[in-house]
């Protein structure tokens, strides 16, 4: 922990947005340097122009090829563009732009040059395929809750959610040789010119007036339900208030600012400034509004591009998010009447077990799925996954009359889903959870991360159930060794190791030269530091 985690930055802590800028278009990447290829990891094409890894070079590339798959695969219609509020959103969507416009796609940004979270336009592409028109897919030029100096840039195919890793892996190669060809093959035109031939899209009226086929607003509004919204300089900052207007909610913005610097924002637990509203330290701020008598029944904040929800109540503080994602699931199979008795919950494998028991105490079936959202977005699109949730406090599901309403992660409903449970249950999430562990258990959860190199990380994506010899875990039989996902058959791209009450999961970093051991236990804290010490032995064993 950071000896300033949870205080505000201090001017050492600010990037230099003059140099971030100038490097976005100076730095040419270094194509001989792994970090400076084009990579889509589960969530884009991430990095900084001042490594060499998020420069104009790899947008243009990226757009060409954008525009080179699409044309591939017969996607005709439009294609929606949105952005957040990082610093190099800005420059990446206007040469996105430029590239797209050049090749003849139909482009369609923002109607009022606004910001644009990724459920608004995933919301945007669904509603528009669904109409039965010519297919239209999306870009969003977001590294989500990442550090002020970062970029990011994904795709979103026809299905409106993250593309998947053949469409990501073909884009990323396409680039990258376009990249090692200098360019030539880009099309590009002056931003002026492409930005007059783009189409206009009032994405957040399309959204917000929406928001009553997926949400009981009328409860919300009609029990006077007081909320505190943060959108912690994101995407989000102009939708809250537009949300509480249309649907008269109690509802104030208790921060409003959007500064890329984030100068106004906790650092987070390592000292860095990211915008994660999981984390206690990031969300010190509202966490420290909502004691001691708070205006508020419930508050909540969103990452940069919204994707992502952190739910703050009065007496519980910030609720950890696998402890809301079991709440949402035990209320929403309650009180959606509409969705069918096939309907499933689908959940990363990283996620609490907790979610499973709740899963098996209503009767529905689990959808176990490697880490990734993209792994939802088929079952969310048909219709038969009711609810896809990722421990990292990413989330979606289906409108009330169960078809699709987002299969992107959607913070913002998320957020809302704590108010209306507020509403219809008369107390918050957290009094729901600590039912669920009266009748359930309480478990204790923790990520840790252990050392790696790029050989031991290949290795360890690379194993089979058989590379494990031990038969216990913390005193406890192993009953299954994982290396694919149950709910989808796909590979893990690592190891999980499961007992009647505690599991563990390792996977590498693919930024670091660590990997992650998640583990959970059922039986207290002492026998969840068993389980993550026995579990790096598991895995050094595995690796020899």
């Amino acid at each position: 922990m950071h000896p300033r985690a949870g205080q505000t930055a201090l001017a050492e802590d600010l990037i230099d947005l003059d140099a971030l800028l100038g490097a976005y278009e100076s730095v040419v990447p270094d194509m001989g340097d792994p970090g400076q290829r084009v990579v889509f990891g589960t969530s884009g094409h991430r990095g900084s122009s001042q490594d060499g890894a998020f420069n104009q070079t790899h947008i243009l590339a990226i757009a060409q090829s954008i525009a080179d798959y699409r044309a591939a695969q017969g996607i005709d219609g439009p294609l929606f563009v949105g952005r957040d509020t990082h610093a190099l959103s800005e420059p990446a969507f206007r040469t996105t732009v430029q590239v797209l416009v050049a090749n003849g796609v139909e482009v369609l940004i923002d109607s009022g040059d606004g910001f644009t979270p990724t459920p608004a336009v995933s919301h945007a592409i669904l509603t528009h395929n669904r109409a039965g028109r010519r297919q239209a897919d999306g870009v969003l030029i977001t590294p989500s809750h990442n550090p002020p100096r970062d970029g990011g840039l994904k795709y979103n195919p026809p299905s409106g959610g993250p593309a998947g890793s053949e469409a990501t892996a073909a884009i990323a190669a396409r680039a990258n040789q376009l990249i090692e060809g200098g360019l030539s093959e880009v099309k590009r035109l002056p931003f002026d010119q492409a930005q007059a031939a783009a189409g206009r899209f009032d994405f957040m009226t399309a959204y917000v007036d929406d928001l009553d086929s997926v949400l009981d607003l009328d409860a919300i509004r009609e029990t006077g339900v007081r909320i505190g919204a943060d959108p912690l300089g994101g995407a989000a900052v102009a939708y809250w208030g537009r949300i509480a207007e249309r649907w008269g909610l109690d509802l104030t913005v208790v921060n409003a600012a959007v500064d890329p610097r984030w100068a106004f924002m906790p650092l987070d637990a390592d000292g860095k400034i990211r915008m994660d509203c999981s984390s206690p330290s990031a969300m010190a701020g509202l966490i420290g509004m909502m004691q001691g008598g708070s205006a508020y029944d419930v508050a909540f904040g969103n990452d940069a591009d919204a994707d992502r929800h952190g739910i703050v109540t009065p007496d519980g503080g910030l609720m950890n998010p696998n402890h809301f994602l079991a709440a949402a699931i035990a209320y929403l199979f309650a009180h959606r009447p509409g969705w069918g008795p096939q309907v499933a919950v689908g959940k990363t494998l990283v996620s609490s077990s907790m979610i499973d028991r709740v899963v098996d105490g209503l009767g529905r079936r689990l959808l176990e799925t490697p880490v990734g959202f993209k792994h939802f977005v088929p079952g969310l699109l048909d219709g038969t996954v009711g609810f896809g949730g990722e421990e990292s406090a990413g989330a979606s599901f289906l409108r009330r009359d169960g078809t699709v309403w987002s299969t992107d992660k959607d913070g913002l409903i998320l957020c809302l889903l704590a108010a209306e449970i507020q509403a219809r249950t008369g107390a918050g999430a957290d009094r729901l959870y600590a039912d669920l562990t009266d009748r359930y258990g309480a478990p204790d959860y923790a990520r840790i991360d252990a050392p790696a190199d790029r050989a031991q990380k290949a290795r360890l994506a690379a194993l089979s159930p058989s590379d494990v010899t031990a038969t216990t875990l913390a005193g406890q039989p192993i009953a299954d060794i994982l290396t694919q996902a149950p709910g989808n058959g796909e590979p893990i791209g690592g190891l999980k190791v499961v007992t009647a009450d505690a599991w563990f999961a390792a996977r590498p970093s693919g930024t670091e030269d660590v990997y992650k051991i998640y583990a959970e236990s059922f039986l207290g804290p002492d026998h969840l530091a068993q389980v993550q010490t026995e579990a790096k032995a598991v895995v050094a064993a595995a690796l020899c």
